[in-house]
């Protein structure tokens, strides 16, 4: 081999280089004595004075309340998704929310037997949406009817506080014919309920309804789901319900969480013109009160899609 013009390394064993073998002995002895020291910390005290940390007892959790609700007041969650959506959305929907309705059904346009997903005969895209929920409901009539006493519709991006929904329900009869959900006003005297914020049906509207479908009293009447749909409960006498709480205060909506939970709000200028009621600007922390809110929950998995968009169930209400 030819010179590198480097001169050449010495190698220093432990007896040429003694002070390796001292430097060494004083960094195990150091070492040793602090994890020894680390050994008898203590956690320290509570910032307010209190105990320590670890002498806290551990919290509890009093759920017999919403274990009544849960037996008294029966959800059917149906949760409108795609082919191309189950993965990335309608998965995370069963593992978080869904899990607190007492019947949950995938609606879409081809059976899935993993999530499962009922298959529809149904095409996809925004122009089979109403023909996707008529379909939807028809079959949860036919099959599900007793299982619950209120039917909500919701997307595969919508995230929806179930517990707080049966707070909303418990105080009314399922049997009346009864509407629930974000309502908006342009089109239908009595106002319908946004598709992108989910929405409820009682059991007597849902009776009412594909009652219709059958009759010919309704028919599909136009591929904008949430105006169709109100369109026809109001020629039915299904009354559309106020959904805010005793401060006024809506419990639906269909902005995504995160804008929700950030100040400002952003003002949308279509949104005051189609809400039907008068739009209050709140602070974030009035948002524990919610219900539904528009867009996959971000903790779900890290992979998913994000919400397509910032109103009902079309780019604009």
């Amino acid at each position: 081999m030819g010179s590198t013009g480097q001169p050449p390394r010495r190698r220093c064993g432990a007896v040429r280089c003694p002070w390796f073998l001292l430097g060494f002995a004083v960094g195990l002895a150091l070492g040793g004595s602090a994890l020894r020291g680390l050994g008898g910390l203590r956690p320290p005290p509570r910032a307010d004075g209190g105990p320590p940390l670890r002498t806290l007892p551990p919290a509890t959790v009093n759920s017999s309340l919403a274990q009544a609700l849960y037996e008294r007041v029966r959800v059917l969650c149906w949760v409108m998704t795609s082919p191309s959506t189950l993965e990335t959305r309608a998965r995370h929907v069963r593992a978080t929310w869904a899990r607190h309705c007492n019947v949950v059904l995938f609606m879409s346009s081809a059976p899935e037997p993993s999530l499962p997903a009922v298959g529809l005969p149904v095409g996809e895209g925004r122009q089979q949406l109403y023909w996707k929920t008529i379909r939807a409901f028809q079959y949860v009539h036919e099959h599900h009817l007793d299982q619950a006493d209120w039917f909500l519709k919701a997307d595969d991006d919508t995230f929806v506080v179930v517990a707080n929904l049966r707070w909303l329900l418990a105080g009314r009869s399922p049997e009346a014919p009864l509407y629930l959900g974000k309502r908006f006003k342009p089109f239908v005297r009595q106002g319908y309920m946004s598709g992108g914020a989910g929405y409820v049906l009682s059991k007597g509207a849902l009776r009412l309804l594909a009652a219709a479908f059958a009759a010919g009293t309704c028919t599909h009447s136009s591929p904008v789901e949430d105006l169709a749909l109100g369109q026809c409960l109001e020629k039915l006498g299904v009354a559309a319900e106020d959904t805010r709480d005793s401060q006024g205060r809506e419990t639906f909506h269909p902005f995504p969480p995160e804008q929700h939970l950030t100040q400002p709000l952003p003002r949308d200028r279509f949104y005051p013109h189609y809400s039907y009621y008068p739009v209050q600007w709140l602070q974030p922390e009035n948002a524990v009160h919610a219900m539904t809110r528009q867009g996959t929950p971000r903790h779900a998995k890290a992979r998913h899609d994000t919400p397509r968009h910032a109103t009902a169930c079309h780019d604009r209400p």
